[in-house]
């Protein structure tokens, strides 16, 4: 079975997640997941460096297949959005400079395929992973940019090899007729 490892980067300028994940078949399970850091440092251009540096370092130990990486969400203060796209930014050119394709998506988009609400907190999308993805209690990290990033991973995870269907579902029901591979337990017909 063709194997793929999906690395998930949260872009941040304090604290960046990253969560590795590695599908066989149709089966995902997590590598790997945690932080980068940055609170002690000061110099913002040394952050950018040691984003660069960590991140070229995940990829070289995991070898993803892709990078899935958290879009930035729009906010009031234009300084904090440009330091967070710069961040991203340099995780994307650590991505391309070892040609590791690069899909990226909205925060809404993360957290609607994972718990089935695009409003759910960072600690819903936390606790549907560590169901989703058999994680023990021990591993769950401190910080939930790590499960931020495991869920952009997963979320390609879900998204790869699926074709967008242009007709809605017409609910639940007609959801899970149609996804009976996605779903434990469907109802019979």
């Amino acid at each position: 079975m063709k194997e793929t490892i999906i690395l998930g980067i949260d872009p941040g300028t304090n604290v960046m997640g990253y969560g590795v994940v590695k599908v066989v078949g149709s089966t995902a399970s997590m590598v790997a997941m945690g932080v980068i850091d940055l609170h002690k440092m000061a110099d913002p251009y040394l952050k950018l460096g040691h984003i660069f540096a960590r991140v070229t370092g995940i990829i070289e130990e995991y070898l993803p297949d892709e990078m899935a990486i958290e879009a930035p969400f729009f906010g009031n203060n234009v300084q904090s959005m440009l330091k967070l796209g710069r961040a991203q930014g340099v995780a994307i050119a650590a991505a391309i400079q070892r040609d590791v394709p690069i899909h990226e998506y909205a925060p809404l988009k993360i957290k609607m395929a994972i718990t089935g609400n695009g409003q759910a907190s960072k600690q819903q999308v936390a606790g549907m992973l560590r169901r989703l993805l058999h994680i023990a209690d021990d591993d769950m990290p401190r910080f939930l940019d790590a499960t931020d990033a495991l869920g952009a991973a997963y979320c390609h995870y879900l998204q790869m090899g699926r074709a967008t269907s242009s007709k809605p579902f017409k609910g639940w029901k007609d959801f899970i007729n149609k996804n009976k591979d996605r779903v434990c337990n469907p109802p019979s017909e």
